[in-house]
């Protein structure tokens, strides 16, 4: 099993926003470091607590200053943006990063981003598949392009001029494009089988209960099926809210009971969030439950793995038993009340934990 890293990120409103930018780098840094495979990061443009308001120039800023770990966009909302803006930027950060990226692709999830651009109630699943379906015939095709849809007309026709280069948009450094990515957060997704079927992989989102994250794999085979290829555990990503301290009292304080617990945080804003938007079910194991029943303490409890490197192995493995198999586990990157609690659970993870889940794993 990999190890990955993602965060949207978090962070307390009130938190200043510079500081939070540094230190959102600073674990990405940390995970190259460490030997993480993969680090994404979220975008949002209309929320003081998740700061990060492009994706791709928060990459950018770690182009120079990361070594081997894969640069993830998580995810890149389509509806939002132009498709020419977006292969035109996707092409840059692929080459800036010489070919350490991976496209990650959405509809965009918060609805004041929609609300913000007009698109509140647009269908933007329709957007956002007539947005990749562009951005991959700009890759693919020569210009002046001449490409139509519902929602954006394409062409440099009338003002091409290829012998010095205009009208003409840059190609990405990996041949076709670089491997596209989705985040699979609904139970039982039907996007997940058809992102499948042609050739994306999906990572399973953190604020997910197991007995939904378990949903995806079956959809996702297949959704491979359909397009002629065999569903393979190594190319399944699941995320998760993890905590490692030295001693299981810090771990259970800083993960789950404090009030200023950097994970009951996010939780808490998350499921503002998703009964706001009419979206808590994720949250449910009992689907006719209703919203105003669901408590914190206990999506905190069943949703955040927490505990010394030995004990967070063992219940790794035991969420790995419900699920089932997959390649990469995707470490949750949350707000560091604490820097050095923050940094020394990833670096747990890496040295102590993922040595354990691996050796276990092997004897199989």
């Amino acid at each position: 099993m990999k190890l990955s890293y993602f965060t949207m990120p978090l962070h307390p409103p009130e938190r200043n926003y510079a500081e939070t930018l540094k230190e959102d780098r600073a674990a990405f840094i940390l995970a190259d470091q460490l030997g993480y495979e993969e680090g994404f990061v979220g975008e949002h443009v209309t929320d003081r607590a998740e700061t990060v308001t492009s994706c791709l120039m928060f990459l950018a800023s770690l182009a120079s200053d990361t070594k081997n770990i894969k640069l993830g966009s998580g995810t890149v909302n389509l509806p939002l943006t132009h498709p020419v803006i977006v292969a035109a930027q996707i092409a840059m950060i692929d080459n800036l990063l010489e070919g350490r990226f991976l496209f990650g692709i959405s509809p965009g999830g918060l609805m004041s981003d929609a609300e913000a651009l007009g698109l509140l109630d647009a269908d933007r699943n329709e957007m956002f598949v007539e947005g990749i379906d562009h951005v991959l015939a700009l890759w693919r095709e020569d210009p002046p392009y001449n490409l139509t849809g519902k929602y954006w007309n394409i062409s440099t026709e009338k003002t091409l001029m290829s012998d010095i280069g205009q009208g003409v948009i840059l190609k990405p450094y990996q041949d076709p494009h670089p491997p596209i990515v989705v985040t699979v957060v609904a139970p039982y997704s039907k996007g997940v089988t058809a992102a499948a079927a042609r050739g994306w992989t999906p990572i399973s989102g953190n604020f997910l209960l197991p007995q939904w994250v378990k949903t995806h794999w079956p959809n996702y085979a297949e959704g491979c099926a359909l397009g002629g290829r065999v569903a393979d555990t190594a190319d399944w990503r699941v995320a998760k809210s993890i905590f490692v301290a030295e001693d299981e009292k810090t771990a259970r304080e800083y993960a789950h009971e404090a009030r200023n617990s950097p994970y009951r945080f996010y939780y808490q804003q998350l499921l503002t969030k998703l009964v706001a938007g009419g979206r808590a079910n994720l949250f449910k194991e009992d689907q006719s439950m209703a919203d105003e029943d669901l408590d914190l303490d206990h999506i905190v409890e069943t949703l955040v793995i927490a505990g010394t490197a030995e004990s967070v192995a063992e219940q790794i493995l035991e969420f790995r038993e419900t699920v089932g198999d997959f390649g990469t586990l995707v470490y949750a990157g949350h707000d560091w009340v604490d820097p050095s609690l923050g940094r020394r659970s990833m670096e747990l993870m890496a040295h102590e934990v993922m040595p354990r889940v691996n050796e276990a794993i092997d004897k199989e």
